[in-house]
C-alpha cells in the first residue's frame, strides 16, 4: 500500500518517558529519518530487532540521521528502557490507527502461534535466547509493525512485518540513505528474507 506522509505526518505520539506529545513529521521536517514501529515492548522478538539496529545507529547519528522507535502502547516501556534494548528515541502512539493506517496488520491468536513455529521465528527466538533477551506477557501481543524511513526530499521507504520475527535488514536501511558502504557486520536482520507467504490471515 502507498503512505501519505501528510497524512501519516500528523499523527500524534508521545515521548517515553514524559508523555510529551509531537506529531510524526517532526521527526522528518528537518532530517532524514529511521522510524520503526515495533509490535510489542516486552517481545524478545521486537528486542532482537532493537539490538540489532542499535548496531547503526553510530552511523546514522554520524549522518543526522535520526533514530526513532515507537510502540503501540505505554504499557512494558519501563522494562524495555531499563534494558537498554535500543539506541534511539522512544515513543508510543497515542491511538492504535497510526498502526492500521500504515497497514499493518493485527494477527488472531491462531495465527500469531502458528507463525512462531516458522523457520524465521525459530531461528530469531534461538539468537534471542543466545543473546540473553527475555520476552513478557505485557502489553498487546496480536499487533504487527514495521518501519518508515525517510530521506530528505521525499524518498520514502515503507516496510510492513509480515509475521513477528520480519525484520527489515540493517543493510538495506542503509541502503537507502546511500550509507551501505559503512556498515558490513551480519546480524539476523541482515540476512535475507526468505520469500513467506503467509496461509493464516492477519487479523
Amino acid at each position: 500500500m502507498s503512505v501519505d506522509i501528510n497524512v501519516i505526518g500528523s499523527h500524534k505520539i508521545r515521548s517515553i518517558p514524559g508523555g510529551e506529545q509531537v506529531e510524526l513529521k517532526t521527526f522528518w521536517q528537518d532530517q532524514d529519518a529511521v522510524v520503526i514501529f515495533f509490535r510489542r515492548w516486552g517481545c524478545m522478538l521486537c528486542r532482537l530487532w532493537a539490538k540489532e539496529l542499535s548496531e547503526i545507529a553510530p552511523v546514522l547519528k554520524k549522518n543526522n540521521i535520526k533514530l526513532v522507535g515507537i510502540g503501540v502502547e505505554n504499557a512494558g516501556s519501563k522494562e524495555f528502557l531499563e534494558g537498554k534494548f535500543f539506541d534511539g528515541e522512544l515513543y508510543h502512539v497515542d491511538d492504535i490507527s497510526t498502526y492500521h493506517t500504515l497497514g499493518f496488520k493485527r494477527f488472531n491468536v491462531v495465527s500469531i502461534i502458528t507463525s512462531l513455529f516458522w523457520k524465521q521465528s525459530r531461528e530469531a527466538i534461538a539468537k534471542g535466547r543466545g543473546m540473553g533477551l527475555h520476552s513478557d506477557l505485557n502489553g498487546d501481543g496480536l499487533q504487527n509493525g514495521g518501519a518508515l524511513l525517510i530521506k530528505n526530499g521525499g524518498k520514502l521507504r515503507h516496510f510492513v512485518q509480515l509475521f513477528p520475527a520480519d525484520m527489515l535488514p540493517n543493510a538495506e536501511i542503509l541502503e537507502h540513505f546511500n550509507l551501505e558502504a559503512e556498515y558490513k557486520e551480519e546480524t539476523m536482520a541482515n540476512k535475507v528474507r526468505d520469500n513467506i507467504e503467509c496461509n493464516t490471515e492477519a487479523k
